[in-house]
């Protein structure tokens, strides 16, 4: 991941036949200094996906696209939201539940309650193994359950602490917005499926999209393995990661 919260979100999956980029949040001046920083080339990137249409998920679309010409993968909903400038002129469009292939990569889109157009979430699906990128969802219905089951590595939100939420910064509109059902979830939803329904077949899992405002790294490993404690995980307990907003995470290998 090169990065994760309200300010840029992008994530790159690669194999030896395909490079997707999830999400194009950061400026493309920042996408190439992240990528260089864990020793990724910039060049040879084979399609943009797009998950929704707030600025942390497509700030740098346009020039990206442009400049390493890659095609972006999007839905018409999301495509017509998004406030373009210089509309790129390559797209390929997509419906939730449908799936594609880029290269040797299976793509699944699946629909989250976020309020966007037409907001979703990915599993990445390659020899053998399946990466769940799941970010921008209020709650968590069972669709999302049953589609992140079987992942090696599941990047899952975890976005604020109720507490420092109600007292924070933001003005009550928006944490009204922040904390409903089609807002971002807060560590104790999290920790509640983390406890209950995680199948805990991930090797990886990456909280992500922590707010830097309503949220504290500490807090989220804390409740997090809290809720994983005491579970009995045939293939060992996942190793936890948080992304973080600043740099990018570590290379995951599968």
């Amino acid at each position: 991941m090169l990065g994760s919260g309200s300010r840029g979100n992008s994530t790159l999956i690669a194999t030896e036949k395909a490079r997707l980029l999830v999400d194009a949040g950061f400026s493309k001046r920042e996408t190439y200094a992240r990528l260089s920083a864990v020793r990724e080339r910039c060049a040879g990137i084979d399609a943009i996906l797009i998950s929704h249409e707030h600025t942390d998920h497509v700030k740098g679309l346009e020039s990206l696209a442009r400049d390493l010409k890659a095609p972006i993968y999007i839905s018409a909903a999301t495509r017509q939201a998004v406030p373009w400038t210089a509309r790129p002129k390559a797209f390929e469009s997509f419906t939730a539940g449908g799936k594609f292939t880029i290269g040797d990569i299976e793509v699944t889109p699946f629909s989250i309650p976020h309020d966007a157009a037409d907001p979703v979430a990915f599993i990445f699906a390659t020899q053998g193994i399946r990466i769940g990128v799941v970010t921008d969802l209020g709650y968590i219905p069972e669709l999302v359950k049953r589609h992140v089951r079987g992942c090696q590595c599941l990047v899952f939100e975890s976005n604020h602490d109720l507490e420092m939420l109600k007292v924070g910064p933001y003005p009550w509109h928006v944490k009204q917005r922040v904390m409903g059902r089609h807002g971002h979830l807060s560590n104790l939803a999290t920790a509640q499926f983390l406890r209950e329904d995680f199948d805990g077949g991930a090797e990886v899992l990456v909280l992500a999209h922590l707010s830097e405002n309503n949220n504290h790294p500490a807090i989220v490993r804390l409740t997090a393995a809290e809720a994983l404690e005491g579970r009995a995980f045939p293939g060992g307990a996942p190793t936890l990661h948080l992304a973080s907003q600043s740099i990018p995470t570590p290379v995951f290998q599968f």
